[in-house]
C-alpha cells in the first residue's frame, strides 16, 4: 500500500517539549561566558603578552578567551602580570569549568531524553489494544474524538494518525496520542496499531484518500469496525467495496439538514441535539434483558423512546413487523433523554 509524507514517529501526550529549546539556552550561555571572559581579558589587556605583535587586540581577547574556555590552549596569548593571572585563577578558570559542565551536561541529556521517549513510546505501544484510530485530526476528526469521548472512552484510547504536524499538537494538547504519517501508509497504521485496534474512523479530506485508507486498514485488520466519510455520494459504494462497515456522506447529510432548515428550522434543533453527547437527547443501544423478552410494546425505558432493535448485526426499526417481539441475544436502541423528570414522584 500507499507510504509516504512525513516519517512515521509516535507523539505522546504530556511529553515534555524537545531538548532543542534547552540546548539553545546552554549555547547561549556558553557564547556569553566567551564574551564575559573577552571582555575582562579586553580591558587587562596590559596584564597579557602576544608574542605576534606584543598587543591584544579585541579579536585577539575573543580569540583567548574561546582556546581558554574550550581549554585548547595554545599558549601564544597568555598572562603575564599578577593582576592578570589572578583574573584568570579567579574569573576565568570557573568560566571554564562551567562551560565544561554544559558541554557535558547537555550530551547527557540529550541522550537521557532520548532514551526516556523511546521508553515511554515502547511502553504505551505494548498497552495499546481494543483502541480506536483516527485517521485525519481535522474538524470531522475532532467532532469524532469529541463524541467517542462523550461516550465514555478514554483518552488513552485513542490514537491520532495525521501528517499535519499543527494537527497532532492539537491532539497531544487534548491528551490523545498522534502519529505522524499518511492515513494510507501501512507503515503509519502499524506504528497506530492498527492490528490491534477495534475501530478506525477515515476523516481524511479527499475521497481517494479516503479509499485508500480504508483498503489499507481492512487489509491490515479484518475484525475491525471501519467508519469512513467521504465528500461525494457517489463515492459510497467504492468505501464499501474497500471494506468500510459504515459510510457517512458529508456533504448530502449537509443539504439534508439545509433542505430540513428551510421550512422545519426546529427539526433541525432536535437531529442536531440527537449528534451532540451528554446533554439533550442521545441514541443509546444495550441488550435485552432476559425479563424483557417478549413482545416490544411491553417495553418500558424510563426516559427513553425505543427506535430500533440490533439482530444478528442487522439494524432493525421499530415499525417493523420483525421487531415486534424481543429475542435473547437483542439489543434495544433507544432515544435516552438527559434530562430529569419535572414529575415528582407521588
Amino acid at each position: 500500500m500507499a507510504s509516504g509524507g512525513e516519517a512515521v514517529r509516535v507523539e505522546l501526550p504530556g511529553a515534555e517539549p524537545g531538548p532543542l529549546r534547552r540546548i539553545l539556552w546552554r549555547v547561549a550561555l556558553a557564547l556569553g561566558l566567551i564574551a564575559f571572559v573577552a571582555v575582562l581579558t579586553y580591558i587587562g589587556r596590559d596584564g597579557y603578552v602576544d608574542p605576534e605583535d606584543d598587543s591584544v587586540s579585541l579579536l585577539d581577547a575573543f580569540y583567548y578567551s574561546t582556546v581558554s574556555i574550550t581549554t585548547t590552549g595554545y599558549g601564544d596569548i597568555r598572562p603575564v602580570t599578577d593582576g592578570a593571572r589572578l583574573i584568570t585563577t579567579v574569573l576565568v578558570t570557573p568560566a571554564r569549568v562551567v562551560f565544561l559542565i554544559l558541554l557535558v551536561g547537555t550530551t547527557i541529556e540529550f541522550l537521557a531524553e532520548r532514551s526516556r521517549q523511546a521508553f515511554r513510546r515502547s511502553r504505551w505501544r505494548r498497552t495499546l489494544n481494543e483502541h480506536v484510530i483516527i485517521c485525519g485530526y481535522g474538524t470531522k476528526g475532532r467532532s469524532a474524538v469529541r463524541t467517542l469521548i462523550g461516550k465514555g472512552l478514554p483518552r488513552e484510547q485513542i490514537v491520532v494518525l495525521d501528517e499535519s504536524a499543527d494537527a497532532r499538537a492539537r491532539a497531544t494538547a487534548q491528551g490523545l496520542a498522534a502519529v505522524a504519517g499518511s492515513a494510507t501508509s501501512t507503515e503509519a497504521l502499524n506504528e497506530a496499531g492498527v492490528r490491534e485496534a477495534s475501530s478506525v474512523v477515515v476523516a481524511v479530506d479527499r475521497d481517494d484518500t479516503a479509499v485508500l485508507a480504508t483498503l489499507t486498514a481492512r487489509e491490515l485488520n479484518s475484525k475491525a469496525t471501519i467508519v469512513a466519510s467521504v465528500r461525494e455520494e457517489e463515492n459510497v459504494h467504492l468505501l464499501h467495496q474497500s471494506g468500510a462497515s459504515s459510510v457517512i456522506t458529508s456533504s448530502s447529510a449537509a443539504g439534508r439538514l439545509l433542505g430540513h432548515a428551510v421550512h422545519e428550522p426546529r427539526v433541525t434543533e432536535i437531529l442536531e441535539d440527537l449528534l451532540s453527547v451528554g446533554e439533550g437527547l442521545d441514541i443509546e443501544h444495550r441488550p435485552v434483558e432476559e425479563a424483557e423478552q417478549g413482545p416490544l410494546s411491553a417495553l418500558t425505558i424510563e426516559r427513553g423512546l425505543v427506535v430500533g432493535v440490533i439482530r444478528d448485526g442487522e439494524l432493525i426499526r421499530f415499525d417493523d413487523p420483525r421487531a415486534a417481539e424481543l429475542r435473547a441475544g437483542d439489543q434495544v436502541v433507544y432515544l435516552h433523554s438527559h434530562r430529569a423528570s419535572d414529575v415528582a414522584p407521588t
